[in-house]
């Protein structure tokens, strides 16, 4: 087989589970890790549709649903924190049927530990490198000549770009970011905070003009998650600089009220901070010589799709199967790949533009209509049925590929 040494950066869910199908189809590859480790816990998120299927072809779909967060139900509030509406687990979520929900860390683990165990029972696992990253490559005839951040020099055939939205082998390869990423005038911010709220498997979510706040407990934490959506036009900082958008944030949500505040108070201890625009990837051609990209860094529909880390698992195995398809020729793989993968990602990206609007609504107005409407909705017979056509679009779209059995 050619091209079998295969370097993948990024160790997050789209390049934990590229290692693990490239090493099932008989490729050896290496994974580099920013971070000294794996990043554990995160914030929750849903796997559906084909994803799902990729799972359970990975055997790990009772591993997955064993690690659920079982979320029982979700409120939104007011201002007061009187519950306007209240709904079950799944209604809130946005899932239907066999939707799987769990925190992103847990998938990661599941995934990174069928690596390096072996794949398909092969003895040897995959090569993690962490705290490592790529300083640059240079393709040649015979491959890609890599130099790391600490200085080892290697040669992989292939190279994989996995480290999400702000992918440095897709800036080294392909050009700096902003040819490829659109904002679409929205921030999102996540992390630990107390649950004083003494939330028990619950979400709570607060509306206000331009900006939502929530926060919610899960059966695998003991404390709890602060979530924050806000429109904005495009904010100046530094990305590395979370002082800087800790401070971005608190004046993002300066006087608000409910228990914004208290949540925002949390920021100096929150040990796993996040700050980023909802921004989608979008490229012309998702390869380019020896290197390829997969998930976020070529695909990224945001946060406010609910289809990343499905769009990152069918990726992973679509990328894999056509190149083991291709006997490893990268040429022939990184098409075929491109040809099945495109269009599920195109009718994904469509979800997050539409999702957001409904998530951070503009007006007062906006505000008053759409909780009138949750509300009544909660009481009027049928309200399953009529669920189950809001939440259409996803489902269409986490079905929209038929995968190979490859």
């Amino acid at each position: 087989m050619q091209n079998r040494n295969v370097l993948i950066s990024g160790a997050g869910i789209a390049g934990t589970a590229l290692a693990y199908w490239l090493r099932r189809h008989g490729f050896r590859p290496t994974v580099v890790e920013r971070a000294s480790a794996l990043r554990e816990g995160g914030y929750k998120i849903d796997v559906r549709g084909a994803a799902l299927d990729v799972i359970s072809r990975a055997g790990v779909l009772d591993a997955v649903r064993a690690q659920r967060t079982d979320v029982q139900g979700g409120s939104i509030v007011n201002a007061a924190g009187k519950r306007v509406t209240t709904m079950d687990g799944d209604t809130f979520g946005g899932r239907a049927g066999h939707d799987a929900e769990i925190l992103r860390g847990d998938l990661n683990r599941i995934l990174y530990d069928l690596t390096v165990e072996g794949a398909d029972g092969a003895a040897d696992g995959v090569e993690y490198l962490f705290g490592d990253s790529i300083a640059s490559a240079t393709e040649t005839a015979e491959g890609i000549e890599v130099v790391f951040d600490s200085g080892a020099q290697r040669v992989f055939d292939l190279l994989v770009g996995a480290a999400g939205l702000h992918s440095q082998t897709r800036a080294l390869v392909f050009g700096p970011e902003e040819r490829f990423l659109r904002d679409l005038g929205y921030y999102v911010s996540i992390y630990s905070v107390p649950n004083h709220l003494g939330l028990d498997r619950w979400e709570l979510t607060y509306v206000s003009p331009r900006r939502t706040a929530l926060t919610y407990s899960t059966a695998k934490d003991t404390g709890a998650k602060a979530m924050f959506l806000f429109a904005s036009e495009p904010l100046e900082y530094e990305r590395h600089d979370v002082s800087q958008q800790k401070k971005l944030l608190a004046e993002a949500y300066a006087g608000e009220s409910w228990e914004v505040p208290r949540l925002l108070a949390a920021l100096d201890e929150a040990p796993d901070f996040y700050f980023d625009s909802l921004s989608q990837a979008h490229l012309d051609h998702w390869s380019k010589g020896r290197t390829v990209l997969v998930g976020d860094s070529v695909y990224c529909a945001s946060p406010a799709s609910g289809q990343g880390t499905s769009l990152a698992l069918v990726g992973a195995y679509v990328l894999a199967g056509e190149l083991a398809a291709a006997g490893g020729d990268h040429r022939a793989g990184f098409a075929g790949y491109e040809r099945a993968m495109r269009r599920f990602a195109e009718e994904n990206q469509k979800l997050g533009p539409s999702n957001i609007k409904h998530m951070v609504l503009r007006t007062k107005r906006q505000i008053s209509v759409q909780l009138t409407v949750l509300s009544l909705l909660g009481r009027l017979p049928g309200k399953e049925r009529m669920m189950a056509k809001v939440m259409e679009p996803i489902q269409k779209a986490a079905n929209s590929i038929t995968l190979k059995d490859y």
